[in-house]
C-alpha cells in the first residue's frame, strides 16, 4: 500500500475534517498521540523510570507534549515542564492541558532549567513553522541540542519547514520523530530527514477517510513489497519481457552503454539490443555478449553510412522500447539519432543524459514530443532539468517538488528528476512518487546510466511507463543500498549497483512472500 506523504496544508485540513466531519474530539486526538509517543520513547530508552524535560509552545504540539510528559510522570517518572511563547496564545486544546498539569499541582518553568535529564522532549512547533527560529527561541534549541539527554520530536523537530525540509534558523536535532497520521514531505527531504533521527508514524485516528474527496499529492513507497511489480509469466520467452534497443556510448565513451545495457538486462528484458559508435564494438561484445549490436562511424556523416541507416530503422521495428542518450555525446551522429528516435517512431522512448541536453536545445524536438500519443519518460538530474526548464540548478532544487510536474504536463510525458530524494510524475497521474531508498554512495559516475537501463529493461514488463519509472527508481535505490551494505557508501561504484539488483529483487520478492502469508 503506498504511504502518503503531505504538506502542512493538507495535514491541517484532514486534523479539521476529522474533528469537524466526523466529530472526533481534538482532546481526544491529542491524548491518542500522547500516548503513541510514550510508547516510542519507552521502545528506545526502556520503561525505567528517568529525568524528563518537556519544552511546549502555545499551539497543539505543545499540547501534545504536555500529555506526554502528564502520562509519564503519572508512571513515576521526574518530569519538568517549560511553557514557551505567549501564554495568552495558546490553543484551547493546550490550555486544557495546562490546566489538567496545574490540578494536579504542576508548575511551570518559562526557560530551560541548568539541571540534567535524560530524555528531552521537543513539542514547541510541529509543523506550524512559519519563519525563522531566532531570538529566546533559538537559544532554547541551541540548548536542546547541546544536552546529551535523548531527544524525541512531537511531529516534526522544531526549525524544520514541514513542505521542504529546510532548516530554518536553528533545528532541534532529535534522536526520534513520532509523527502522526501521515509522514510529512519535511521528514522525507533533506536536510529535515537527518534532523529526525528515527522516524515513527502512527495511527491517532485521522486516516483516508479525512481526505474528504482530496488525496494528498505525494506518496512513497515504505517497503519492496508495496511495488506493483506484475508476476513473471512462467510461460514467456525472451520476446514475452521486452525488446530493448539502447542507443548509448560514443567513440571516447563506452561504459554508459555497457552500463544501460546490462542494467535492462538484469531486471529482466528479454533482448537488448546497443545501437552505439563502432570503437565500443569489441569492448562490449566481450562484456555483455548477450547483447546484439548495431554500430556506425561516429566521424562521418550518418546519412552516407547506408548499411547502417538501414539496421537503424529495421532496429526500431525490431524493438519495443527505446532508451536513448547515455555518452552519446552533443555532436551530429547523436541528434541524428535522437531525431529519429522521436520523429519517426512511437515506441515507448526513455530520453537520458545527453538526450536531454540535446532536447533541452530544440523546442521543435520538445513539441513534437509534446504532440505524440506515445509513453515518453525523461530521467534528468538537476543540472539537465534546469538547462530544460529553462532556469538555474538552485531553483531546480528549490522547485523540486513543483516544477517536474509542470514539464510533465507540459510535454505530456513522465519526468524522473534525479536528486538525493528523486520524484517521479507524470502527465495523466494526479499524485507524485517521492524516493525513499539510496544512500550517498550511487552519488558517483555512471549511477544514471544504470537507472536509464533499468527503467527501459522495466518498460516491457511493467503496464505503464510511470509504473516503469517507480519501480525502477525505487529498486536502483535499493540495490545502493545493498551494495552500501557490502562495500560501504564511501566504495559504491555503478557496477555494485548493476551486481546488487538482484539482490534488490530478490529482497522485493521475500518481502512480496511474507506479506502475503
Amino acid at each position: 500500500m503506498k504511504q502518503y506523504v503531505v504538506s502542512a496544508e493538507e495535514m491541517k485540513r484532514y486534523d479539521s475534517n476529522t474533528t469537524k466531519l466526523f466529530q472526533v474530539p481534538s482532546l481526544l486526538l491529542m491524548e491518542r498521540a500522547a500516548l503513541e509517543t510514550v510508547g516510542e520513547i519507552c521502545r528506545c530508552v526502556g520503561e525505567k523510570r528517568q529525568r524528563m524535560l518537556v519544552v511546549a509552545g502555545s499551539g497543539n504540539n505543545g499540547g501534545d507534549g504536555l500529555a506526554i510528559g502528564r502520562i509519564l510522570m503519572l508512571r513515576g517518572w521526574q518530569v519538568d515542564f517549560v511553557l514557551t511563547g505567549d501564554p495568552a496564545k495558546q490553543s484551547a486544546e493546550t490550555r486544557k492541558q495546562s490546566e489538567i498539569l496545574q490540578a494536579y499541582g504542576v508548575s511551570f518553568y518559562d526557560r530551560i532549567p541548568n539541571d540534567e535529564y535524560d530524555v528531552i522532549v521537543d513539542a514547541i512547533l510541529g509543523i506550524g513553522l512559519t519563519r525563522p527560529v531566532e531570538g529566546a527561541l533559538k537559544e532554547t534549541v541551541e540548548k536542546i541540542n547541546k544536552s546529551p539527554a535523548f531527544v524525541c520530536s512531537v511531529d516534526m523537530p522544531t526549525g524544520i519547514q514541514t513542505d521542504t525540509g529546510q532548516v530554518l534558523g536553528e533545528a532541534v536535532q532529535a534522536d526520534l520523530t513520532v509523527t502522526y497520521g501521515f509522514v510529512k514531505r519535511g521528514q522525507i527531504l533533506y536536510p529535515g530527514s537527518t534532523y529526525c533521527g528515527k522516524l515513527v508514524c502512527r495511527d491517532i485516528g485521522i486516516d483516508r477517510h479525512s481526505f474528504a474527496g482530496e488525496p494528498p499529492g505525494w506518496y512513497c513507497y515504505e517497503k519492496a513489497e508495496e511495488l506493483e511489480m506484475p508476476d513473471r509469466r512462467p510461460d514467456g520467452n525472451k520476446g514475452t519481457f521486452g525488446k530493448v534497443l539502447v542507443v548509448a556510448g560514443s567513440r571516447k565513451i563506452c561504459g554508459a552503454a555497457m552500463l544501460a545495457a546490462k542494467a535492462a538486462f538484469r531486471v529482466g528484458a528479454g533482448m537488448v539490443q546497443v545501437v552505439t559508435a563502432a570503437e565500443n564494438r569489441d569492448l562490449l561484445l566481450r562484456s555483455i555478449p548477450e547483447t546484439m549490436l548495431t554500430v556506425y562511424e561516429e566521424q562521418k556523416e550518418i546519412e552516407e553510412q547506408e548499411e547502417f541507416t538501414v539496421d537503424f530503422v529495421q532496429a526500431l521495428q525490431w524493438a519495443d522500447t527505446i532508451l536513448i542518450g547515455p555518452g552519446i555525446g552533443m555532436g551530429k551522429a547523436a541528434k541524428w539519432l535522437l531525431t529519429k528516435c522521436i520523429g519517426e517512431s512511437s515506441l515507448p522512448l526513455v530520453i537520458d543524459a545527453d538526450g536531454l541536453n540535446l532536447l533541452s536545445q530544440d523546442a521543435g524536438l520538445q513539441e513534437t514530443i509534446a504532440g505524440q500519443q506515445r509513453e515518453v519518460i525523461l530521467t534528468p538530474h538537476l543540472g539537465e532539468f534546469a538547462r530544460l526548464y529553462g532556469y538555474s540548478v538552485q531553483e531546480a532544487k528549490e522547485g523540486l517538488m513543483t516544477d517536474p510536474g509542470r514539464l510533465a504536463q507540459k510535454l505530456g510525458c513522465t519526468v524522473v528528476c534525479k536528486d538525493a530524494r528523486t520524484v517521479v510524475t507524470s502527465a495523466e497521474e494526479t499524485a507524485s512518487f517521492l524516493n525513499t531508498t539510496g544512500n550517498s554512495g550511487m552519488a558517483t559516475a555512471g549511477s544514471g546510466d544504470v537507472l536509464a537501463g533499468m527503467i527501459a529493461g522495466l518498460v516491457g514488463q511493467c503496464r505503464s511507463g510511470r509504473m516503469a519509472a517507480e519501480n525502477g527508481v525505487y529498486l536502483h535505490g535499493l540495490a545502493g543500498d545493498l551494495a552500501a551494505a557490502k562495500k560501504t557508501e564511501r566504495a559504491v561504484m555503478a557496477s555494485d549497483l548493476i551486481d546488487s539488483i538482484q539482490d534488490a529483487l530478490r529482497e522485493m520478492n521475500r518481502a512480496k512472500e511474507e506479506a502475503a502469508l
